[in-house]
């Protein structure tokens, strides 16, 4: 090239229109790229600078990555805490249902008189060690109704001697007196002694309810008011019999006057048989008065309770005739003890004289003694072995025996279902009780049988609460992302930074696996949710478990927050990361698409230029033609 010669103008336009094409390349490379600088040669300062900036935030937007699966590995353990917190909740409610369930079997029996020895628990929530009470006091013997056995008959005066002078009659119908009063005479041995029948008269008899209903009741006035004589029912009427003997001997009855006059016409009629027929009088010589026969009997000393389905029952055999004799709660209530209970010898004494006709009884002491109130060889008194049915007697003492003996209560369960000794068995196990014979009656000693089955809706929620225990344990094991469980005690760490400098390790406490082992929980037999005092203790055991995986679920919501805030401060860094490096390379393009047109321009001017320059080289040619 350099043997041709270009003129200066030629040459000049050329060099100008090469430096415009070059510029022309580079604007359009970086329009192309968008980078003013796109090699170290365009500027080496902005190009390596922008290469470190760039380089970090690609390094950060790496890191991203990890806070993203980091994030997801603790809502995964997130969801499963939440799980497990509804699975422990359900747990707690099924301890609580267990707690308030109170169907317990029970079973009553009735006590044996003659029961002695013990009654025995085994089983249930009592162990296999058997637990004992003592059966003492618990029924009576006949040794006639708890007493000592009677004496053998009186002695009887020679025949022929006086009898004692007597009255008698009877109270055909009810007589309610309300503030009414009837008033009578009876002579006794010529000697008139008044009779007031009024609410005061029959309360200070023993009489309760202000009436008088048969002739026990009117005998207890009588008895209450004579002086000299006894009443008794004999044969279904009153006889009213003097205490001294011999020809002055002798009773007869006055007739009743009515004060008030609010009598209806029964009552009338009942007043009116009150005046009968005086007793005759024996006037035979007497060879020395006889005596009547009799029974001696010693009180025990230990109140009977009587309730209103009690019956005392047995045989008085009075003057050789048998009378069927059957003690109630009204014949206890009638002698003016009004909680039912035999209470003393005297009570007694009261009650077999109203019950037992022809005879008199009277207590000194303990000792009861009963006598025939006629006289002569053939007067004797035998009482028979008592029978008792529906008795509760005593058995408020061996209830509060069960029920506070340290080894049953709050296991066995004792109470009183009308004179029965019910047992209740606070239990999912099977309770056997033992000293009770095949027909349900305690008798005390080795024998064995009776069963009390157990609550069985505390044994189903025990199965309830396995599975539950059961699924906590699964929930756990399968709140895993991408291979780590942070509930099975696994180490996630997630870096924050390029260097490794800032990062977070995120597991449970103490490093171990959140489980229902770590929280304590475990399958449990039926008989541990015997006691309320035990299910009170899972209790506090749930809820203490409840109160770990609420703190972890918070320390991981901790976690999560600061790894997502994290995430977000990243995103940011890299943003401003390549934000400066685009300002140190990035081209303006509406400068560079200005640059290109101007250099089109000038290209295009420089091309006219030099064809201009060649043309005035081209004017030397005109000459040579």
């Amino acid at each position: 090239m350099s043997d041709i010669s270009l003129s200066k103008a030629v040459r000049s336009n050329l060099l100008s229109l090469q430096n415009t094409a070059s510029l022309m390349e580079k604007t359009q490379n970086r329009l192309a790229t968008g980078n003013k600088v796109n090699s170290a040669l365009d500027n080496p300062t902005n190009f390596f600078t922008a290469s470190a900036l760039n380089a970090r935030a690609g390094d950060l937007g790496q890191l991203l990555d990890g806070m993203a699966n980091g994030i997801q590995t603790l809502q995964a353990a997130d969801n499963g805490l939440s799980a497990i917190t509804k699975t422990l909740e359900s747990m707690q409610s099924v301890l609580r249902q267990a707690r308030q369930d109170k169907t317990f079997y029970t079973a009553s029996y009735e006590i044996s008189p003659g029961a002695t020895g013990n009654i025995t628990f085994a089983d249930g929530s009592v162990g296999p060690m058997t637990r004992s009470i003592p059966l003492q006091n618990l029924g009576l013997t006949n040794t006639a109704l708890g007493m000592a056995a009677p004496s053998g008959a009186g002695t009887a005066g020679s025949a022929g001697g006086p009898t004692n002078g007597t009255g008698t009659f009877s109270v055909t119908g009810p007589l309610g007196l309300g503030d009414d009063t009837v008033s009578f005479n009876v002579v006794i041995d010529s000697v008139a002694q008044p009779i007031t029948l009024d609410a005061a008269a029959l309360t200070a008899a023993g009489l309760v309810g202000g009436d008088i209903t048969d002739n026990d009741d009117l005998v207890a006035v009588l008895n209450d008011q004579l002086t000299g004589a006894t009443a008794a029912v004999v044969g279904g009427e009153i006889v009213v019999t003097s205490a001294s003997t011999g020809v002055a001997s002798t009773v007869s009855f006055g007739a009743a006057t009515i004060t008030d006059n609010g009598l209806d016409t029964t009552d009338n009629a009942v007043v009116a048989n009150l005046g009968l027929a005086a007793a005759t009088s024996d006037d035979g010589q007497a060879t020395g008065p006889a005596s009547a026969g009799s029974n001696t009997l010693t009180w025990s000393g230990t109140p009977i309770q009587v309730n209103n389905d009690a019956r005392i029952s047995f045989t008085a055999n009075i003057n050789g005739v048998n009378q069927q004799i059957e003690i109630t709660r009204k014949d206890v209530l009638r002698v003016g003890n009004s909680d039912g209970t035999i209470d003393s010898a005297n009570e007694f004494a009261a009650i077999l004289a109203a019950k037992i006709d022809g005879v008199t009884a009277s207590a000194s002491g303990n000792t009861i003694t009963v006598t025939s109130k006629q006289t002569g060889a053939a007067s004797s008194v035998s009482l028979g072995a008592a029978t008792i049915s529906g008795l509760n007697y005593n058995s408020d003492e061996l209830v509060n025996a069960v029920n506070n003996n340290e080894h049953l209560k709050n296991r066995v369960r004792a109470s009183n279902d009308n004179g029965k000794l019910r047992i209740e068995n606070q239990s999912t196990q099977e309770l056997s009780v033992n000293g009770v014979d095949s027909a349900g009656t305690i008798v005390g000693g080795s024998t064995t049988g009776a069963k009390i089955i157990g609550n069985t809706v505390r044994s189903d929620l025990t199965r309830q609460f396995n599975e539950l225990r059961d699924q906590l344990d699964k929930l756990s094991d399968d709140a895993s992302f991408n291979g780590v469980n942070l509930l099975r005690g696994d180490q996630l760490t997630i870096m924050f930074n390029e260097t490794g400098t800032s990062s977070i390790d995120v597991q449970t406490k103490d490093e171990m696996a959140l489980n229902s082992a770590k929280l304590n929980l475990f399958n449990i037999q039926p008989e541990e949710l015997d006691l309320d005092t035990d299910i009170d203790e899972l209790l506090s055991t749930v809820k203490i478990a409840l109160s770990s995986v609420r703190t972890q679920a918070s320390t991981f919501g901790q976690n999560l927050s600061m790894v997502e805030n994290r995430q977000a401060f990243t995103k940011n860094m890299i943003n401003t990361l390549e934000t400066g490096a685009a300002n140190l390379t990035l081209a303006d393009m509406n400068e560079e698409a200005a640059n290109l047109l101007a250099l089109q321009t000038r290209q295009q001017l420089s091309s006219n230029s030099l064809s201009l320059a060649s043309q005035a080289d081209q004017s030397v040619l005109q000459l040579l033609r």
